[in-house]
């Protein structure tokens, strides 16, 4: 058998990627705003119009208060919107600051992973899974920002106080891109240490 092309392998772990964040950040806007009400849709075209359409959902005060728990004391999933990048930084700038930032960021990202992807080996699946991992997060969270000038949350993971009266720990809300994008940085992080690892161990070794 040939093995799999990989721009193949690209191609549908991004996409897979791409195509998981975005419907998921749909369901977050049908099941916890108001969305979809206030603009009246109901067939499935108009919801995904509102869901592209509509903007500023928390300042609007659409964002329904409650959530979603999934594991009680630690999971729920509750709507927020992100308009600076990995655990709010720059969240304060201003739009003319911040929006073109994130565009030129994200576009050198992708620019640096397919010039490093087409060097790749076919054998070498590992950095191709990884670097495909980043790009799918990339590409998920840069149509927010192209769509809305934020990106859209809702993993919400913390841990209750014994009181359970607040979260005494609590992890900066995060969406399916955000989650690729960790993966696939700590896979090559890794990848960097033990790869790089054997050669300084023969470079050690004395000579015969």
């Amino acid at each position: 058998m040939r093995p799999i092309n990989k721009w193949v392998v690209l191609a549908v772990i991004a996409g897979g990627i791409l195509i998981a964040d975005q419907v998921t950040k749909y369901l977050a806007v049908a099941h916890l705003t108001y969305a979809f009400q206030v603009a009246g849709a109901r067939t499935p075209g108009e919801k995904i119009a509102a869901f592209i359409e509509q903007k500023d959902l928390q300042e609007r005060g659409l964002a329904d208060p409650n959530f979603v728990q999934v594991f009680p004391s630690f999971w729920q999933f509750r709507y927020t919107q992100n308009r600076g990048a990995a655990f709010g930084f720059l969240s304060r700038s201003t739009d003319q600051f911040r929006v073109p930032l994130f565009y030129l960021i994200s576009a050198a990202a992708v620019i640096f992973i397919f010039s490093y992807y087409r060097k790749l080996a076919s054998g070498q699946r590992y950095m191709q899974i990884a670097l495909a991992l980043v790009l799918g997060g990339a590409l998920g969270n840069a149509i927010d920002r192209l769509l809305r000038g934020y990106v859209i949350d809702f993993i919400d993971w913390h841990w209750f106080d014994p009181n359970w009266q607040r979260p005494s720990l609590h992890w900066p809300t995060f969406n399916v891109a955000d989650s690729a994008i960790s993966v696939g940085l700590v896979m090559l992080f890794l990848e960097m240490i033990f790869a790089r690892k054997p050669a300084r161990q023969e470079a050690g070794k004395p000579s015969a």
